[in-house]
């Protein structure tokens, strides 16, 4: 699975500031990347339903078991209202064994600086590693 392109839901006003989330997810196991996929996309579908949602994307490395999403959100609220929601956070603990360290980084930018950059998001994700 190639890295998906930047999906968009909402407009952005150019001068608000809006949450950016990189989040990675690295598997322990090549064998869970198939429950893994499955659940990307039961999330998949409930970020189309995201209240506060401006767009994501996803990266894949599965031969390195490497996964990232990125995704903009109005406010921490909603960010963390999907967080908190279904299927989300049932699936988070049912992978939660089989995942490696995860990583959150959290930035902001305006809505004339959206979509975030791969090459910026993969860049802090270095630099804080």
């Amino acid at each position: 699975m190639p890295t998906r392109p930047w999906r968009s839901f909402e407009r952005a006003a150019p001068d608000q500031s809006y949450v950016v989330l990189l989040t990675y997810l690295p598997l322990i196991s090549a064998r869970h990347i198939p429950r893994f996929l499955l659940y990307t996309a039961r999330i998949t579908a409930q970020l189309h339903r995201s209240r506060g949602l401006l767009g994501y994307s996803l990266r894949a490395e599965p031969s390195a078991k490497r996964f990232w999403t990125l995704s903009a959100w109005q406010d921490e609220a909603s960010l963390q209202d999907f967080v908190q929601a279904r299927p989300h956070m049932r699936t988070m603990a049912a992978l939660a064994p089989h995942i490696g360290a995860t990583r959150f980084i959290r930035w902001t930018l305006t809505g004339a600086q959206l979509p975030p950059r791969w090459e910026e998001a993969l860049a802090r994700w270095r630099e804080e590693g």
